[in-house]
């Protein structure tokens, strides 16, 4: 949605809303004997583990956060390191082994391909919350599922700032999206002055993190649900659709303010 119609605060409230609402779907369908089932935690609401995407870092997450902590559910913002996605998930994975109670977890984007790998076999993850994120199925990568319609499909050097600027680039080449990327296709719900801070405060995603292979998806034997990002530029809809059935996830359509 364009940043003269509706203010980034109204989008990331907005956002928060659904992401709290999904949450909330999630536990009243799971059930507490559902989210209890063989490990003693009984009826106590899970930790919502958020994880974001290529690009951002975890205080993308802070409307969500203070909304779940508003409504009493523990809340962990993690970081995504972008370096691989086998690595990122083990990272995530690390993380999700520590929590003594059940776990709902969110990924966003690229954060999606990393709760995919991170969940699997992880007997407190409870459900799987996809935020207009990657979904993949065994040896798929971001990349790839993409498609020719993402903006991801362009001339990669008419997208990306590589670190080093070597070209080829390598897998272990930072990209960074150009002003041009964040200000038409990336950051599309924000305003100009928000598009400049994500210019100014972006992570970078090596190029190996996005091409790598996924393994055995956390979605075969985990409940998810899909929050569909409507005009999302980067994962277009139909991309996010199909993933979402394949998946067997429990949809929900949203306008979030980034692609990210």
């Amino acid at each position: 949605m364009s940043s003269h119609r509706t203010s980034p605060a109204r989008h990331r409230s907005r956002a928060a809303a659904i992401v709290l609402a999904t949450v909330a779907l999630v536990v009243a369908g799971l059930g507490p004997a559902a989210v209890a089932q063989g490990s003693g935690y009984g009826a106590r609401k899970p930790t919502v583990v958020l994880v974001h995407g290529a690009w951002a870092d975890a205080s993308s997450w802070n409307a969500v956060i203070k909304q779940l902590q508003n409504d009493g559910y523990p809340v962990a913002a993690v970081a995504n390191p972008l370096r691989s996605l086998s690595g990122d998930a083990a990272s995530v994975r690390a993380f999700l082994e520590t929590l003594d109670g059940p776990a709902v977890v969110v990924g966003h984007s690229y954060g999606g391909a990393v709760v995919t790998n991170a969940a699997a076999g992880v007997p407190n993850v409870k459900a799987l919350v996809y935020v207009n994120a990657f979904a993949p199925d065994s040896g798929e990568s971001a990349t790839g599922l993409a498609g020719p319609d993402s903006a991801l499909s362009a001339d990669p050097t008419t997208i990306f700032n590589f670190v080093p600027a070597t070209l080829p680039p390598t897998g272990s080449t930072d990209l960074y999206l150009k002003r041009s990327t964040v200000f038409t296709s990336f950051a599309t719900g924000l305003s100009s002055e928000d598009k400049g801070l994500v210019v100014a405060t972006q992570r970078p995603a090596t190029l190996g993190a996005l091409s790598e292979p996924s393994g055995t998806p956390a979605w075969r034997t985990i409940p998810s649900w899909y929050l569909i990002g409507t005009r999302d530029q980067i994962i277009p809809p139909t991309v996010q659709r199909a993933m979402a059935t394949r998946a067997g996830s429990v949809t929900r359509p949203s306008t979030p303010a980034t692609s990210a």
